[in-house]
């Protein structure tokens, strides 16, 4: 087998506010709750329209999960090569 070099990634101590799905999460939930639908279905079909919407706005994305200290750690990884 290959000797692969893995690079330790540092992260803050626990904290969930800090976790960049925790982020996009409670922006999905501002963007559904407060509403009364008809089903639970009907609540998830607007979640995930609202999440695809999201996944093509990568400002909006960076502006919720991308502070400087994923970015540096990020960059600071190696690159791949294929």
């Amino acid at each position: 087998g290959r000797a692969v070099a893995i690079k330790q990634v540092i992260q803050p101590g626990y904290a969930p506010e800090l976790n960049p799905a925790e982020r996009v999460f409670q922006e999905v939930r501002r963007h559904v709750e407060g509403r009364v639908y008809g089903s639970v279905a009907e609540k998830q079909a607007a979640a995930e329209v609202y999440l695809k919407e999201l996944a093509g706005d990568r400002e909006r994305i960076k502006q919720l999960a991308g502070w400087g200290w994923i970015e540096d750690n990020l960059a600071s990884l190696p690159k791949q090569t294929v």
